[in-house]
């Protein structure tokens, strides 16, 4: 398969199909059962199953011809008022020919991309071609949706999946694809994709193309990143009063293998909150002085520095451990 292709090739393709949203699909499956369906708002995350839970419900609705019935836009790629007043309403009033039901589905993807004066001529479409036609509007933050829209629509919200259900998910493609994959390669595809099951699909296939089994390190390397294990050897040589140890190896991450300062500070914040060994007053303690570095970085102050500062902070805090 392509670069790309398992997320498409393994998607969903009915209500029943679904994983985790067990509550979302009970309710869109209610809408089936009933042939009926009010104007749907789906927001969450990116990966989470939003845009695959309306062509699974419209495939169940409509049955194998249910592209006939359908129409998707994506509202970053045409989000002006044009679309509103033309592709939108074109489709909205004309009645479903020949449908198990008497009204069409027009999908709005990422529709809070929409600008305010389109979202307000959509408010009035969607006002009067109720008759002929429903919409699911799709987006990430349902705050840049307008209240009237809101209020004219059933809100769902996403959640991000869990670690068994993604795990679950990837072994399955991993057992179809006869691909080799090990605990700390599943362990890092979860880490890495933090609940998007998209980003875990795509990361999986590139992974497959270039190693025969699957590691973190593997996983990395697609990322662009460096494995968390050197991350995790930073800290601890912080941790135990060797500065300078801990030193050249944030040299070698900042500066031979080029890792951005914004990924390290972030895997250190992660390394720091699973430490099994730091108590949680100690947490505490250096998630703040992580807070103070994070935001310096971002106004400009050098990176060496400034990680080299929290390293110093991290080898006072291991002498007061001790």
């Amino acid at each position: 398969m392509s670069g790309g292709m398992w997320a498409e090739k393994y998607r969903p393709q009915t209500l029943d199909d679904m994983t985790n949203q067990t509550e979302i699909v009970s309710r869109l499956k209610m809408f089936v059962q009933e042939k009926n369906l009010p104007h749907l708002l789906f927001v969450g995350p990116a990966g989470v199953g939003k845009t695959t839970s309306i062509l699974a419900l419209a495939r169940d609705l409509y049955g194998p011809g249910y592209r006939s019935f359908t129409l998707e836009l994506n509202a970053s790629d045409e989000r002006g008022i044009d679309v509103i007043r033309e592709k939108v309403k074109n489709f909205a009033r004309t009645a479903a020919i020949a449908s198990p039901v008497s009204f069409k589905i027009l999908i709005m993807d990422e529709a809070d991309s929409l600008t305010s004066a389109a979202q307000h001529a959509l408010r009035r479409t969607m006002e009067i071609y109720t008759r002929t036609c429903r919409f699911c509007l799709i987006g990430n933050y349902s705050e840049n949706i307008i209240d009237p829209i809101q209020s004219r629509c059933s809100i769902f919200r996403f959640s991000p999946l869990d670690e068994k259900d993604m795990k679950t998910y990837v072994m399955n493609i991993v057992e179809n694809e006869q691909v080799e994959i090990i605990e700390e390669g599943l362990d890092a595809i979860y880490q890495a994709s933090r609940g998007d099951l998209r980003k875990a699909t795509n990361l999986l296939q590139a992974a497959a193309a270039t190693k025969a089994v699957i590691d973190d390190v593997s996983i990395y390397e697609v990322l662009g990143k460096v494995s968390p294990e050197r991350v995790r050897a930073m800290i601890q040589q912080s941790l135990e009063g060797n500065f300078l140890e801990a030193r050249e190896i944030l040299r070698e991450l900042l500066i031979d293998q080029g890792l951005a300062p914004d990924d390290i500070i972030k895997m250190v914040y992660r390394e720091l909150m699973r430490n099994t060994v730091l108590s949680e007053q100690w947490k505490v303690k250096l998630s703040d002085k992580v807070g103070e570095v994070d935001y310096r970085l971002t106004q400009g102050a050098r990176p060496e520095i400034q990680l080299s500062t929290l390293l110093a902070h991290l080898a006072l805090a291991g002498e007061e451990m001790k």
